[in-house]
């Protein structure tokens, strides 16, 4: 008898989220963040009530399902948070628009000062208007770091100390670089 490989799960294909108005949601989505509806997926958003509006920023490879909130599906917020990744050049593009418009998680406008350091990525911690959560981040590290940090005087916030990252390639050899 043969032995089957293990099953390995796919790309991350899309995160249902609900919005009270799913044409309001949209427009919000495009106009802070980029997202288009998906037109091959247009029908379950148009066939049948209840379907998702499908919305993407990468052309459909990645996408969010846009549910209406309803007596029989009430409004939950994707409180975990979804996380983006861009390259260097559109995430200092994002920073150097704030604020625009776009909330943080506590529901206060996102500044650029609301960078966070993860040592090895930059993050932004926002929300949309629901308060669904997300995070924008980028692994060009050193790029945003000259270009951005220090070029613009960002005093990022971070979450543990820096000195972390040294005990970790002090003990385990160099880190994933970005």
């Amino acid at each position: 008898m043969t032995e089957r490989p293990p099953f390995r799960m796919g790309r991350l294909d899309h995160v249902h989220v609900r919005v009270p108005d799913r044409a309001e949601a949209a427009r919000w989505y495009a106009e802070h963040l980029g997202f288009e509806p998906v037109e091959e997926h247009t029908f379950w958003a148009e066939g049948f009530a209840g379907g998702p509006l499908q919305i993407s920023a990468d052309g459909g490879r990645t996408t969010l399902a846009l549910f209406e909130a309803s007596e029989g599906h009430p409004m939950v917020r994707q409180e975990t948070g979804v996380a983006f990744c861009v390259d260097a050049d559109a995430f200092m593009a994002f920073a150097r628009s704030l604020p625009n418009g776009i909330p943080t998680v506590d529901g206060t406008p996102l500044q650029r000062d609301d960078l966070v350091d993860f040592d090895l990525c930059w993050a932004y911690e926002l929300a949309d208007p629901w308060g669904n959560r997300y995070e924008l981040n980028t692994y060009e590290y050193e790029r945003v770091r000259s270009q951005l940090v220090e070029a613009d005087g960002i005093m990022p916030r971070r979450f543990w100390p820096s000195e972390l990252l040294a005990e970790y390639r002090d003990r385990d050899g160099a880190a994933p670089s970005g």
